[in-house]
């Protein structure tokens, strides 16, 4: 039998300079170049397939889960911490704030396949993920922490507008069930722009509810314009607010990846909740603590074999062990098809609708501990 290979590498993104930094890729314009002969007006980015020269060493899946495990300083757990539902929110927020890892230009996540998962445990925190369809991508996320007594789930369902826009849809849910309270978070949109440098920011509006106790936020991401004449790059203002009254507590303004602050309307006060080089420097790269608990579909090994080619630099190589990944999911689409069979999650329960969209809850209410971990 086959052993497994699992490779796992540096946090997608981080502060310390080092984002992506496993690898050294091709000049960028020519990656460019090779970009723009793959894409039409009027394409669908997630049915395109990149050479692998263009991706980053881990798939959507990883990358989604680094913002919730890889962090410096541990905000989710500061959101149980609170001693009123006020600092609570706030902590909330500032949690928020800190999932909102953008994508490197250049540099693309897999397209995670159907079934594939990542399994990953920091300290009492574990987080699992599901891609639970494939077109259209829909991600699932479920973390639970026994010690702080609190749940995470997101269904995520990215929905790309040619190559300058990606909205995403879906919502995220944080329950501290110490406080019987549930956040409810929404996402703001991610942007591609090409001038004058080349980046991926997020941009737009995105709102946290808590109908417990009546708070809400509301959250406005800015970046430069397409061709970077205007705007503010990296930066967020906005408010919370008593939903009942509309009556605006605090607001907040800076930059998610220097610091946000928040001012008390009533009193003037000014401190800050955020610091980026807190949370987002010193990431850690998760390790594998038993490869004989490292399932088949875990994502480190669905794409071993081209992250190895990438790290490298035997393109070729990387480019092949790609195709021999998608041509298999095709592969076994086909067989089903024939067979007349629908694919089933093995971990979410999954439903949808024309109004609400995507929306999954797990089968199991405790994510067990991982045999991949995020050491300390």
């Amino acid at each position: 039998m086959e052993e497994k290979k699992i490779v796992l590498t540096k946090p997608y993104f981080s502060l310390d300079g080092d984002s992506c930094g496993d690898h050294k890729a091709p000049n960028l314009i020519q990656r460019v170049l090779s970009l723009f002969k793959n894409v039409r007006p009027g394409s669908d980015l997630t049915k395109m397939q990149l050479p692998a020269h263009f991706n980053a060493t881990k798939s959507f899946l990883q990358y989604f889960g680094e913002s919730i495990y890889c962090v410096g300083s541990d905000m989710l757990g500061k959101c149980n911490s609170g001693e009123s539902p006020l600092e609570r929110f706030i902590a909330v927020v500032a949690w928020s704030i800190s999932t909102m890892r953008p994508m490197i230009f250049g540099f693309a996540p897999y397209n995670s396949i159907l079934g594939e998962t990542h399994h990953v445990s920091r300290g009492s925190l574990n987080v699992l993920l599901e891609q639970i369809s494939h077109h259209p991508p829909v991600t699932a996320l479920y973390a639970t922490d026994e010690k702080d007594n609190l749940e995470v789930l997101c269904c995520l369902h990215p929905t790309p507008k040619f190559y300058v826009e990606v909205v995403m849809h879906g919502k995220r849910k944080l329950k501290l069930l110490n406080h019987g309270e549930t956040y409810t978070l929404s996402s703001p949109k991610i942007w591609v722009k090409f001038l004058p440098v080349p980046a991926i920011e997020w941009i737009g509006t995105c709102g946290i509810r808590c109908p417990e106790t009546g708070l809400e936020a509301e959250l406005t991401y800015g970046g430069k314009s397409f061709l970077g004449l205007r705007g503010n790059a990296r930066s967020i203002k906005g408010k919370i607010f008593d939903s009942s009254s509309l009556k605006p507590l605090y607001e907040i303004g800076g930059h998610w990846d220097r610091t946000i602050t928040l001012k008390d309307l009533d009193s003037g006060e000014t401190r800050v909740i955020y610091n980026a080089k807190e949370v987002l420097c010193g990431l850690k790269t998760p390790i594998v603590k038993d490869p004989k608990g490292v399932l088949p579909s875990e994502a480190a090994v669905v794409w071993g074999e081209v992250s190895q080619g990438i790290l490298s630099g035997e393109w070729g190589k990387a480019t092949e062990a790609k195709k021999t990944v998608e041509e298999r999911q095709r592969e076994l689409l086909r067989e089903r098809k024939s067979r007349g069979e629908t694919w089933i999650p093995k971990h979410f329960i999954v439903s949808y609708n024309k109004e609400d969209g995507w929306d999954c809850s797990p089968k199991e209410k405790i994510v067990p501990p991982a045999s991949i971990v995020v050491p300390f």
